[in-house]
């Protein structure tokens, strides 16, 4: 077979936009992270980095929480913090547009309040984009014994879309909730989750995902893997 230009183009598109990973969703395997629901993105008005469409997420978002605590599914949360006095933090943030505010946080970070994050559920406080970067949320899954996670919360194609990259290269299955996740800029969500969608992990809506969730299904069969073409 010859490969043509438009044989492969329409592959790759029809991937971006339809693919679907082949790996099944087992709460007893998997973790819901959700990703920086903090007052400075998410409620309103109160920063320059305040996402709106994160503020209008956070109800399916809280819902699907209480999907997760139901299934006995753990909640991790995380939060962009001041760690370390920003000696952890990559050199080359202060460089970057995303940084041309003089805008400080009062004071300590803290998940936004609506969002119920419980004492009893583990909240890591990162450094950097991604929620694997110099934490120890890989040693956290692996004690629990979660090879899936869930990816939700704010910015898509900044943090959650990071850490679902970091996941995918350390052999964890990823989910991705489309409509549980936000940017800040609502015309870059689809081409992230594109992207994520074609090689990085199985994108689902949180009714999609809550469905599968509470749907017992069997055991999936050895060589059980993500379809990333």
């Amino acid at each position: 077979m010859t490969y043509t230009e438009e044989w492969v183009i329409a592959r790759a598109r029809n991937a971006y936009e339809h693919g679907r990973a082949s790996f099944s969703v087992r709460p007893e395997q998997t973790a819901l992270l959700v990703i920086d629901m903090q007052d400075e993105f998410v409620r309103p008005g109160w920063s320059p980095y305040w996402v709106p469409a994160a503020t209008r997420i956070a109800p399916r978002l809280r819902q699907l929480v209480e999907v997760c605590r139901a299934a006995s599914v753990p909640v991790i949360w995380t939060i962009f913090d001041d760690t370390h006095l920003g000696l952890d933090r990559p050199h080359a943030l202060r460089f970057l547009p995303h940084a041309d505010t003089d805008w400080r946080r009062p004071g300590p970070v803290e998940v936004w309040a609506p969002m119920g994050h419980r004492p009893d559920e583990a909240l890591i406080r990162k450094p950097s984009y991604g929620a694997f970067y110099d934490t120890p949320l890989d040693t956290m899954l692996r004690n629990l014994a979660r090879d899936t996670v869930i990816v939700t919360g704010t910015l898509t194609n900044y943090c959650c879309g990071t850490t679902a990259r970091q996941a995918y290269e350390r052999g964890y299955k990823v989910v991705v909730g489309s409509d549980v996740t936000a940017t800040d800029d609502e015309s870059r969500q689809e081409p992230e989750l594109a992207v994520l969608r074609k090689g990085f992990a199985l994108v689902l809506s949180a009714e999609e995902i809550a469905n599968r969730l509470i749907t017992v299904t069997p055991a999936p069969e050895d060589g059980d893997r993500a379809n990333v073409a």
